[in-house]
Order: C-alpha cells, then structure tokens, then sequence
C-alpha cells in the first residue's frame, strides 16, 4: 500500500512589516530645519566661547601685568584697617602688614576675574539663547519653499496629480528644483489622464457588443424548439460573454479606484461588510463554506460604492480559494490605533510568502500567470489595493498557518 504524501507545511510568517513603523517622539525628528539650527546656533555659541576665553585670557594677563603692590608700610604706624582686608588689623610688623596686603589684592582679582567669567557666562547663555531661535526662525524662512515642495509632494501621494508648486521668487536652486518637479508632475499627469481615458473609452466600447452578443444568446435560449447542442453552446457562449463583461467592468472600476474620492461621506465598514457577507452567502452554502465573524462599527469617510467593492472581492476570494470540505471564512471590523479595519480571514491552500506581492498584481493568481479558471478575471486584489489607497489606507496580506491568508484592510478615520 503507498504511503500517503505528507500535506505541505505553512511557511514561515513574514518578517516584514508593510506599515510604516512611527517614531516614538515625531517632534525629535532630525529636520534639516531642526539640523540648521543646531548648525547655526552651535557655530554661534563655539564663536561666543571662543570670544570668551581670549577675553579672560587677556583680562588675567592685564590683572597680572598690574599685579605689583601699590604700596608698602616702611613707618611704625601700623593703626591701619579696610572693609576689604579685615586681617590688616592683625598686622604686628610692617613685613607681616605687606604680605598681608599682597594676599588681599591677589584674592580681589581673582574675585574680579570670577566675576567677569560669571557674568560673561550669563550674557553668553542669553545670547546662545537669542541666536538659535534666530537660527530657528531663519531656517524656517530658508526653507519654507521646501515646505511648499513636501505639501505638493503629500497631496501628488493622494492621487491629486493636479495639484502644482508655482513657486515665486528669486531663479535659485530651489525654485529649479520647483520648476522641475512641476514639469514632472504635468508629465505624470498627461500620461495617467491618457491611460485612464484609453482603459475608460477601450470598456466602453466593448459593453456595446457584449450586452448586444448577450441579448441575441438570451433570446436564442430562450427559444424552446432549439436543438440541445445549440443551447448548450448559447449557454457556453453566454457564459463567455458574461466573463467578458466582468473584465470590462473590473477594468472600468480599476481606472475609476485609481482616482481621488472627492465626494466622501461617512460610511459604516460593519456595515459594509454585512452586505457583502449577505451577497456571497449563496455561493459560500454551495461549495460548504461557513461564514463568521464580528462586524463592530468603524466609521469611515469614503465612497460607500467603492468600500462596499472592497469587502465584497475580498469575501469573493476567501470563499472561492478556499479548501473543499471544513472551510471557513472570518470577516471582522473593528478599530484599532485610530484606523479602520477589516480583516477577512481563510482556510485554503498554502501560499508561500514570496508570492504575496504577485497577488496585488492584474490578472495575476497564485501560480498563474494569467487567468485561465472560472474563478474570476483576476482584478478583484487590484481592484482592492487601488480602492484602499484612493482612500488614503492600505492593504497587506500574510498567509495563515495551516494554509490560507489574512487579508486585512485599514483605513483611516
């Protein structure tokens, strides 16, 4: 009796993480802002310690230049006092009264020359002060076109390719930098307006057909006295042509998914993915595959057509690339750190990590290059990525121990 081949393990967890890890302390970013003024702001207070220690340099040199006695006692009158030197009084001979007398000027200069370190140092603290706020301020002015350049750049991410810097001023190497990222973005713009228009005017003209090809199939079966190989071919054919009309659909809302959501309003993805649940309840019954999870609210702003779009591919996928006997698919919604999310979880096949990324990919499947089943046209995860991102989320995909994946989709608030 052959052995009975062993099932594939799950590959091993991705270590990668698709989202963007976010500093523990944003504002300790190191900015150029920020590094410009620690630039400018440290030349100064290197300059300031620098300008003070040739000045006490110098002053001690001066001190110690004058530091010769003033006057020596050479008579018998010793009745001499100072609020400065209070131990002249202890004084019994003249040598005593002069060496007393030097030790007082050498403590009153050092007590000057401390003084005017203390105070230097003070002035220098409040002037260290003055000069990296200046600096602060300064580099902001410098770099604000900069600022203009990033703003652009986070609205042209957003898939508002219109948008423009048109930065005034003078013909430097910022405003080159400018001009020229303009001249990129009109680039960018014309070619992703014309390959929207040509997949957009391409589906259009194919639905004329197809609904005409439908239409002449529908009537031709519906004819009883037709022979039963023509409708078993009418049938072939209808279901061909019903293929052909996904595709083009999927390819309308793919050129449409890739555009900004200017019109958002609020919509509810438990919600969502309830609908979604209920439209693929049927064909989950037929192939035995058990439907479950918690929808909590989680209310986003978007396009509630293109949402609902999301959770209904993503339940379509989990249900149709799912085991024959005990599958199951999970479908939650909940938030979490300030996001959205919907989870679709699934038993199916083992999927290696590496072919992830191909998933996201247009007429793409797993181990497939193009789309050759019955399945579906191969748009549903393209579909979903350009959506998400539409609406400033993401998606990521990680397979599941024992086989299948996890499908989870987070969108902001």
């Amino acid at each position: 009796m052959a052995a009975t081949p062993a099932l594939p393990t799950a590959p091993p967890k991705p270590t990668w993480d698709p989202r963007k890890p976010e500093p523990p302390f944003p504002w300790l970013r190191p900015t150029i802002r920020i590094r410009l003024t620690l630039l400018y702001g440290g030349m100064f207070l290197i300059a300031g310690i620098l300008l003070l220690s040739i000045i006490y340099l110098l002053a001690a040199q001066a001190l110690h230049e004058g530091s010769g006695q003033s006057f020596q006692l050479s008579g018998t009158n010793l009745d001499i006092s100072s609020p400065t030197c209070p131990k002249l009084n202890q004084a019994t001979s003249n040598d005593q009264f002069n060496s007393i007398l030097a030790s007082c000027e050498s403590v009153q200069r050092q007590h000057a020359l401390d003084d005017l370190l203390s105070r230097s140092l003070l002035a220098l603290l409040g002037l260290a002060v003055i000069a990296f706020a200046f600096g602060y301020a300064m580099a902001g002015r410098v770099l604000s076109p900069l600022g203009r350049i990033l703003r652009t750049a986070r609205a042209v991410a957003g898939s508002d390719l219109s948008r423009r810097i048109e930065l005034d001023g003078p013909d430097d190497e910022i405003k080159e930098l400018a001009d020229t990222f303009d001249d990129m973005l009109e680039r960018l713009q014309r070619a992703f307006t014309a390959q929207q228009r040509f997949v957009g005017n391409a589906s259009h003209e194919l639905r004329t057909p197809l609904a005409i090809n439908r239409t002449l199939l529908e009537v031709h079966l519906s004819d009883p006295g037709a022979p039963v190989e023509l409708q078993q071919l009418g049938k072939t054919l209808l279901a061909t042509n019903e293929r052909s009309e996904q595709l083009v659909e999927g390819l309308l809302l793919l050129a449409r998914s890739d555009n900004q959501i200017v019109e958002r309003k609020p919509v509810d993805l438990a919600e969502v993915a309830e609908q979604a649940v209920d439209q693929v309840r049927a064909e989950a019954d037929a192939k035995g595959v058990v439907i479950r999870g918690e929808q909590k609210p989680a209310i986003v702003q978007g396009n509630g057509v293109l949402l609902e779009r999301i959770a209904l591919n993503l339940v379509q996928n989990a249900v149709r690339y799912n085991v024959p006997d005990d599958g199951w698919v999970e479908v939650t919604t909940d938030v979490q750190h300030g996001q959205a999310v919907l989870v679709v979880t699934n038993t199916g096949p083992v999927v290696p990590a590496y072919e992830i990324d191909n998933l996201f990919e247009p007429f793409r499947r797993l181990r497939t290059e193009r789309t050759g089943s019955d399945k579906g046209v191969g748009l549903g995860l393209s579909i979903v990525r350009s959506v998400a991102r539409a609406h400033g989320g993401h998606i990521s995909a990680q397979p599941r121990e024992g086989g299948g994946l996890v499908m989870r989709v987070a969108l902001p608030i």
